[in-house]
């Protein structure tokens, strides 16, 4: 059974996945200003919700000159 932060972490995490567009790569930022439900939240948040999409592979991680992009999968 989850608890309710991993509840509300699951919604924050569909709504990063509904406001991803497809082919368009997105830094940690660009996800904090482009989702209004991690408008208030700082990088680290938003970044280990991301890394849980990486591992469920809903997410795919790309490295261009040692910044980390995210676009789907």
């Amino acid at each position: 059974k989850l608890t309710a932060v991993q509840k509300a972490n699951e919604e924050i995490k569909d709504a990063i996945l509904t406001n991803m567009v497809p082919t368009v790569s997105y830094t940690i930022s660009d996800l904090i200003k482009t989702v209004p439900e991690c408008a208030d939240f700082n990088t680290s948040k938003v970044s280990a919700l991301v890394k849980q999409l990486v591992v469920a592979e809903k997410v795919v991680r790309t490295e261009i000159k040692g910044r980390a992009y995210f676009t789907l999968a």
